[in-house]
């Protein structure tokens, strides 16, 4: 299993790698899309699809996504999309976690679809988008989820007590939590320290938080950390509900598509609105 997680891995990163420092956005596009595409059809078999209409779901995304790229509607400048989304974000992941599984299961299945082609549609535009503000900025968000999800793994390992969600993902604990907020801080400073030596990497998310005060970088990491972990408990209530493991099996050694994703759904959005507010 972990000679199959490492070759993956390794595949992937040869792929994605390129593609992120690479001057033309359009290749992380190309690559952002088929994700999404994948991750779509992940959504619709945990929730109640076939596997035909599943590829529906995917083709759905593709279209509302290239749609509303065409027509401008997610631009860096779209403020109210941007702030919608994550605004949609905070009320599922505060309702279904205060209801539990089932009242996720209660939920007619078209309506639990039409869900997930906004969350993926809008993840997929951000991630675009992202990427055109700035290959520093999009590498900040997504080195952001990554250190988040890593050192919360083994605060949680080491110490923790105190479970978040003991009835969607036993292993998640507030410690965990709470040290992957303390590494996101970390990662911080580091990162500003390093771009007064390196100035490609001055816009990043770090940058343009601390710009409001240190107290407001703080504030808004320890927000952006919250919510990455809420996308990670999100897609494990979807799993659960759907008695599923994985979401799929599609990176072999590491599950689906959607299980590599999950923090990074709704900090997207959120990480585009911060730049959304910079720029006015």
């Amino acid at each position: 299993m972990l000679k199959q997680r490492i070759i993956t891995a390794v595949l992937l990163l040869l792929v994605f790698l390129p593609a992120l420092f690479s001057s033309q956005p359009e290749w992380l596009g190309c690559i952002g899309l088929l994700l999404i595409i994948a991750a779509a059809w992940e959504w619709g078999r945990l929730n109640a699809l076939g596997f035909l209409q599943s590829f529906t779901l995917s083709i759905c995304c593709l279209a509302i996504g290239l749609s509303l790229w065409t027509f401008e509607f997610a631009g860096r400048q779209s403020i109210w999309f941007w702030f919608s989304l994550s605004v949609f974000w905070m009320f599922i992941t505060a309702y279904f976690f205060r209801n539990g599984i089932h009242s996720w299961t209660k939920i007619h299945f078209f309506i639990r679809n039409c869900v997930g082609v906004v969350l993926l549609t809008g993840t997929g535009l951000a991630f675009y988008q992202a990427k055109l503000i700035g290959t520093s900025f999009l590498a900040s968000i997504l080195l952001l989820v990554w250190i988040a999800d890593i050192a919360a793994f083994f605060s949680g390992r080491r110490w923790g007590k105190n479970k978040l969600a003991p009835h969607i993902s036993p292993g998640k604990s507030l410690e965990g939590l709470l040290g992957g907020i303390f590494a996101v801080w970390l990662l911080a400073f580091v990162w500003m320290a390093m771009a007064d030596f390196f100035p490609q990497m001055k816009d990043s998310i770090f940058n343009r938080l601390s710009v409001h005060g240190w107290l407001v970088m703080l504030a808004g990491l320890t927000f952006l950390t919250v919510m990455s972990a809420m996308g990670d408990l999100f897609e494990s209530l979807i799993k659960r509900s759907a008695g599923k493991k994985d979401s799929s099996q599609l990176l072999p050694g590491h599950g689906g598509v959607l299980d590599r994703l999950d923090a990074l759904l709704p900090v997207l959005p959120l990480a585009v609105l911060i730049s959304s507010f910079q720029a006015l």
